[in-house]
């Protein structure tokens, strides 16, 4: 049984196939299409997924969209009427709508077959159910309680639940016009990242800043009684007038969210060419600060209400990896689990999970540990792809890669390591990376200026063998998937200053030898040498998506100061 899954007509869109509950591979579009967020129909992702599992869509037996314009179709229809929302709004929304239900007239067109050649049966699967299938059946729990949280999907922003086998049941659920995620993007606005997911750089802003306007933000987020929350909407555009969102090109654009009475009680907001001051810094720490405090909120409502001592995240506000490393610390669950693919991108396995488990009853898959689903070239096809463009290059063993590797990192050298699958998610996890030495306290200025060229408040994250975790971080757990920040050791700090940020924290990536086999001993080769088993680990890439073949590797040693390019078991060097 084959299942293709999509995630449309959306940012972050993706495809993933399962084959008899086995994930063969799931990607976003923006890897194949170069555009950061991509949204539409993941057309390039679909003809990967496909080519990877060696099949045409004339084989697929059903495809999944986590989308479901059924849900909550009364409740839209209220809040529409109730608030005389613009036609333009509605033709919009309407026009996407009809997207999602024409998916095979998309397939057609996209991989040139006539839609009776299309023989699998289409479902649609809810958003936030999709988000939480894609964190439980996912996980190595046989019972959990469930979190999905996010900016909206199917007019539903947050949804809470329990996961017992291969079965997910909802609890409850807060519905549009309240969102955290609304929340946290319209501040994100405010002080000038305008971008389509800008949110990372708010979190990365917050540890300059003290948490001076908490109180002054419980007038705009509301905790409530039930465990969950309401927004004050006098602060915001999106429940009355509505929010102009375009995917022009595939890049998504989000209009202004926040509302003039926002900047009545905070002030003007900032262009993004303006100086951040700190007054900047300190409204960035609050809004993290309350942000934390609510899935806090949340979630300990969750586990008295439910009794269990698991639970799984998903969902865009789950890619706050400052909130996540403190839910264990901060709540009475015991254990918890979030995807490589939290956000959105995740849905299209999601929804496959969803009908996999939930609705055909069968049995659940082996827990995920490794993000590699994405492309791969072997040593044989990049030499074939050099030679072609006539760049000089050395082929070496496995010992020999890992010897010439780290004597470059001593030597102050930045190396893109290109090897294996590529990473389905937003983190570089050891496939498509950039690594440094951690231990040099010029790394940051030393990486932004050969290739980053990004804020300077923004850090920098370490890879760290598993076994080490707890001679470096106060707390230990396993994150595969650089999805939780913990706080290092003070007597570390001093040791990696390159992935310790201002905060005394650092947003790690457990690397083990079953799952990231290469990576762990590039590292272990380091440790050897060092005594330190940490490399600083950032995307691989420069203002764009992370890089997805060798073709944009190479262009992007080129025209960087990048010192080594790893491809395989290939080197070139400047």
């Amino acid at each position: 049984m084959y299942i293709l899954g999509l995630n449309a007509y959306h940012g972050d869109s993706s495809a993933s196939i399962m084959r008899d509950g086995e994930v063969i591979a799931a990607s976003e579009e923006e890897r194949f299409r170069r555009i950061k967020h991509w949204a539409g129909f993941p057309s390039e992702a679909v003809k990967f997924c496909l080519k990877e599992a060696g099949i045409s869509i004339r084989d697929v037996d059903y495809i999944t969209i986590s989308r479901d314009p059924s849900a909550n179709i009364h409740k839209k229809l209220i809040h529409a009427a109730k608030n005389l929302i613009s036609a333009k709004s509605l033709i919009d929304r309407l026009a996407n709508t009809k997207k999602v239900a024409n998916v095979k007239e998309e397939l057609s067109q996209a991989l040139g077959v006539q839609v009776s050649d299309i023989k699998a049966e289409v479902k649609n699967i809810e958003h936030h159910r999709s988000h939480m299938a894609s964190a439980f059946f996912a996980s190595p729990f046989e019972d959990a309680a469930i979190l999905s949280i996010d900016g909206f999907g199917d007019f539903t922003s947050t949804m809470i639940g329990v996961g017992k086998g291969n079965q997910i049941d909802i609890l409850d659920s807060v519905i549009y016009p309240h969102s955290v995620g609304i929340f946290y993007t319209s501040f994100t606005q405010f002080l000038g990242f305008d971008k389509y997911g800008d949110e990372y750089k708010v979190m990365g802003l917050a540890p300059y800043g003290s948490p001076t306007m908490v109180d002054q933000l419980r007038d705009v987020l509301i905790f409530k009684e039930n465990g969950l929350f309401e927004l004050n909407l006098k602060y915001f555009r999106h429940a009355k007038e509505g929010v102009q969102m375009s995917w022009e090109g595939g890049e998504p654009n989000i209009g202004a969210i926040f509302s003039d009475y926002m900047c009545q009680k905070f002030g003007p907001a900032r262009n993004k060419n303006e100086e951040l001051t700190q007054y900047h810094k300190d409204l960035a720490a609050s809004v993290q600060r309350i942000t934390e405090e609510l899935i806090f909120h949340i979630l300990e409502h969750l586990q008295k209400r439910t009794g269990l001592k698991n639970v799984c995240i998903a969902g865009g506000v789950a890619q706050n990896s400052v909130a996540n490393g403190k839910v264990l610390s901060n709540t009475s669950f015991n254990s918890l689990y979030i995807p490589s693919a939290g956000h959105d991108a995740g849905t299209a396995l999601g929804s496959s999970l969803y009908l996999y488990n939930q609705i055909l009853g069968q049995p659940r898959l082996k827990p995920i540990y490794h993000a590699s689903t994405g492309s791969r070239f072997n040593n044989d096809e990049i030499e074939a792809f050099l030679k072609d463009q006539n760049i000089a290059y050395t082929r070496l063993s496995d010992e020999e890669l890992y010897e010439r590797v780290t004597n470059k990192l001593l030597d102050a050298g930045v190396v893109g390591w290109f090897q294996g699958r590529a990473e389905f998610g937003p983190r570089a996890l050891g496939h498509r990376s950039i690594i440094v030495d951690p231990r040099r306290s010029d790394a940051k200025e030393l990486l932004n200026a050969k290739i980053k060229r990004r804020e300077s408040f923004r850090p920098f994250a370490p890879s760290i063998l598993k076994e080490y975790v707890q001679d470096y971080f106060e707390q230990v757990d396993n994150v595969p998937f650089m999805e939780k920040v913990f706080p290092i050791k003070l007597n570390k700090q001093h040791e990696i200053p390159a992935v310790t940020h201002v905060d005394g924290t650092g947003r790690l990536q457990t690397v083990d030898e079953e799952h990231n086999p290469r990576y762990y001993r590039l590292i272990s080769a380091f440790n050897k040498k060092t005594n330190v088993p940490i490399l600083l680990n950032t995307s691989f890439n420069e203002n764009e998506p992370i890089v997805n073949t060798p073709a944009e590797a190479l262009n992007c040693f080129l025209r960087t100061k990048m010192d080594m390019l790893v491809l395989e078991n290939i080197i070139i060097e400047r």
